[in-house]
């Protein structure tokens, strides 16, 4: 492998752009975009050669995932099987633990995860080292029209559409959380990514209109000690869904990929 990680995006959207030309302005050394795979034209709005997938794997060392647990869950295996590695942002995927399973298993390329919009993982990683957490309880809170699902009934809906004040919109463990909001809520299989159990993170969801920064708050608990974390972000102007701060955590962790000395690992 030469000393430059050879780059490729998934997804041109709101967490894609700003690796993507990032990457193409050099913002990280050691890593170089050589290619963007989307399923629309980008022409000249891509930085780089826009290839189907299974060009990107021949072009690239490293591949991006930046569009959805769906892109995870098609070729994250095909990926690691062809020596690629794969840094994954859409950690929702990652609560089927058959998926989680195969992809841990696979190789020879290696997967890595991105903490997205919440810190503290890596200490709630140590923790866990140390043995179980009592308890864990994460509650996500944002805008009403970004957390609107086909799944939902016309009570419901009209509840987040009408509603003046904070509500509860589900409750449940972080395995069945992220499947019901699979664009909104892969905080929550961060947050089990890094206790080591799906099932142990309690989660709930809140729609506030007021709510005009996105809100994680992490409470843990064991014999190792209490944790607290809290975050609040601007959401993304393009995709209110995510915030903006995703992209630049994708851009981190591939600096330290990348091997970019004073990365806090």
């Amino acid at each position: 492998m030469s000393d430059v990680r050879k780059v490729g995006i998934v997804g041109w959207g709101a967490i894609g752009r700003v690796v993507g030309t990032a990457l193409a302005d050099k913002a990280v050394p050691g890593a170089e975009l050589v290619c963007v795979v989307d399923n629309r034209p980008l022409g000249e709005a891509s930085p780089a050669r826009q290839v189907a997938f299974e060009e990107a794997l021949d072009l690239c060392d490293l591949i991006v995932e930046a569009a959805g647990q769906g892109v995870v869950r098609a070729w994250g295996e095909r990926v690691l099987e062809s020596g690629t590695d794969l840094l994954i942002a859409s950690t929702g995927a990652l609560t089927d633990d058959a998926l989680a399973g195969r992809l841990l298993k696979a190789g020879p390329g290696r997967v890595y995860f991105t903490g997205g919009a919440v810190g503290g993982l890596d200490l709630l990683q140590a923790a866990r080292s140390m043995g179980p957490l009592d308890e864990v309880r994460l509650t996500t809170t944002k805008l009403p029209s970004t957390l609107e699902q086909p799944w939902m009934d016309a009570e419901l809906l009209t509840l987040l559409r009408t509603t003046t004040e904070a509500v509860e919109v589900m409750s449940g463990t972080a395995r069945e959380v992220p499947v019901k909001f699979p664009k909104s809520t892969n905080v929550a299989a961060s947050v089990a990514l890094a206790v080591g159990d799906p099932d142990a993170v309690r989660v709930r969801v809140v729609a506030d209109p007021a709510a005009h920064r996105t809100r994680h708050v992490i409470e843990a608990s064991g014999p190792q000690g209490a944790y607290r974390f809290e975050v609040a972000h601007l959401p993304d102007p393009g995709n209110p869904a995510t915030s903006r701060i995703v992209p630049h955590a994708v851009l981190r962790s591939l600096a330290a990929l990348a091997g970019r000395s004073g990365q806090i690992l």
